[in-house]
């Protein structure tokens, strides 16, 4: 069976939760930091549950309502999106 895309969703939550971990370390260090709105792009095409995962794991954005209630709400609509497109378009 061909699971390519299932692979690329995973390839692609797993570099957002890396991205989120090196944003952490990042804050910590008070180095250059990754943009928010490159965090969200990353969210809104596909990598919302990396991102979200990494929130709580790495304790790292938590206190902004923008990644709180943001991000939930990406993770719904990834998980809408990718049902379709690995459901309905094989």
């Amino acid at each position: 069976m061909d699971h390519w895309r299932e692979f690329l969703l995973l390839v692609w939550n797993g570099y957002a939760l890396l991205l989120m971990g090196y944003d952490k370390r990042q804050a910590k260090h008070k180095s250059r930091r990754v943009p928010e709105n490159r965090l969200f792009a990353i969210a809104a095409v596909g990598g919302a549950v990396g991102i979200w995962i990494g929130m709580y794991g790495f304790r790292h954005k938590t206190k902004h309502p923008s990644f709180v209630f943001g991000i939930p709400l990406l993770v719904i609509l990834n998980l809408f999106v990718w049902v379709y497109l690995l459901r309905f378009l094989r």
